[in-house]
């Protein structure tokens, strides 16, 4: 096929982006720990390797690993962060780092943890004069009280305003983070990037009445569930004194903690007559979620609320906190109930009247999960895909996924798809 020949100003022509992208990402979670930022980041791998994109993932790991990851791992080195040995703490890029990400020649850094590796990342990037977005993952200013450390949480906001001032975006799960973000000066660049969840797997339909009476839950009797990571931040504590003052004031019910976390001894001391089933994953999570009939999930430190969403989908009430994350989520007395932050005899009082209410239940767990079928994983990952191309070339608004081949919304024509490649 012949095509028509025009003289074009330089200052109109859009550049094309690269048949294969490369992304360098950078995280302090990817495959040591399977947590919601670890398993958001291998999908996200995931997704972009399938749409024409190699991604170089800098991460720290552990000898055995409870996740399989995506795309090629390059482990930095790394020591466990004290209070919490789950997790690690990156010690930087190495010069063996520094020398694959010249090998790798990345045409964009994602930066989804702003500590040692990300900052570095960071610098790398501005003398390379590589694009370098970042993900806001982690609510850390609002972990430090939880651990004696509160009186950093102003310093800590002055590091994020400056590190975050310096990449081109910061995409946000939820807008009610977005709007904490800006009100701490942090309004540069910010792009919403929630996050999804699989319908099909998590579903009313998992619910399991012969699962219930093997761990001894009677068929009348509502289950109260806690699930996630049991750490402090989480709100663990008010999980438990609101079991506890149910179970004084005499109502039905069974708590339940699915889970694991370096809170969870302390836990079963405080629930002796709870549930405890450890972590859970694929079919028998969503088991445990559909075979509940309250979700109570107290913390006040979510960005998003990944567990949230799985609740809402398998067809559960959410009684939260009213906080960022959980307040983008939950519609409150619609989907569920919003409860003033670390307020146990609201949480009390809300969780005692689902129980006791099924009509209420079925009402709000029917919204929840008609309110989750609008994350799909994979239009969530397209907007993605999209900012990476808007962070590449501003001067370029791409239609499509954002990918090769998909052309653009600018004021020349482009050729064919087989033809940009070619040219």
């Amino acid at each position: 096929m012949q095509y028509e020949t025009h003289t074009i100003p330089r200052k109109r022509i859009r550049p094309a982006p690269p048949v294969r992208r490369r992304v360098a990402l950078f995280t302090g979670a990817y495959n040591h720990i399977a947590d919601g930022v670890s398993l958001t980041l291998n999908r996200l791998v995931s997704y972009l390797e399938s749409r024409d994109t190699e991604a170089l993932i800098f991460a720290p790991t552990i000898a055995d690993p409870p996740v399989e990851h995506a795309g090629i791992l390059a482990p930095v080195p790394s020591i466990p962060v004290p209070q919490r040995a789950e997790y690690r703490l990156s010690l930087g890029l190495t010069p063996n780092a520094r020398s694959l990400l010249r090998t790798f020649r990345p045409h964009l850094f994602h930066i989804a943890t702003p500590d040692l590796l990300g900052y570095q990342a960071l610098r790398f990037a501005e003398r390379a004069g590589v694009p370098a977005v970042a993900s806001y993952h982690t609510h850390f200013s609002s972990y430090l009280r939880y651990y004696g450390l509160g009186r950093l949480e102003a310093r800590s906001w002055q590091y994020l305003r400056r590190f975050y001032g310096r990449c081109r975006h910061v995409y946000v799960p939820s807008q009610s983070m977005a709007d904490t973000l800006r009100s701490e000066g942090i309004d540069k660049g910010i792009r919403l990037w929630t996050r999804g969840v699989d319908t099909h797997r998590f579903n009313p339909a998992r619910r399991d009445t012969a699962w219930r009476r093997s761990i001894g839950v009677q068929d009348d009797t509502p289950i109260i569930s806690f699930i996630g990571r049991v750490v402090r931040e989480k709100g663990v504590r008010i999980f438990a004194e609101v079991a506890r003052s149910l179970e004084e004031q005499g109502v039905c019910h069974q708590s339940m903690v699915v889970g694991d976390g370096p809170a969870l001894d302390d836990l079963r001391r405080q629930l002796p007559r709870a549930i405890f089933t450890g972590r859970l994953e694929n079919g028998a999570l969503a088991r445990a979620y559909a075979s509940s009939d309250v979700f109570l999930f107290p913390s006040d430190t979510e960005t998003f609320g990944n567990v949230t969403l799985e609740a809402m989908a398998s067809g559960l009430p959410a009684v939260c906190a009213d906080a960022t994350g959980s307040r983008t989520l939950v519609a409150h007395g619609e989907t569920g109930l919003l409860i003033p932050p670390g307020d146990i005899r609201a949480f009390t009082q809300a969780a005692r009247h689902l129980i006791r209410s099924e009509p209420e239940r079925r009402r709000m767990g029917a919204a929840a999960r008609e309110r989750a079928r609008a994350y799909e994983w994979n239009a969530v990952l397209a907007r993605m895909a999209h900012y990476y191309d808007e962070a590449l070339y501003p001067e370029a608004p791409w239609v499509g996924d954002g990918y090769a081949g998909d052309g653009y919304a600018g004021d020349v024509e482009a050729p064919p798809s087989q033809a940009i490649r070619a040219l």
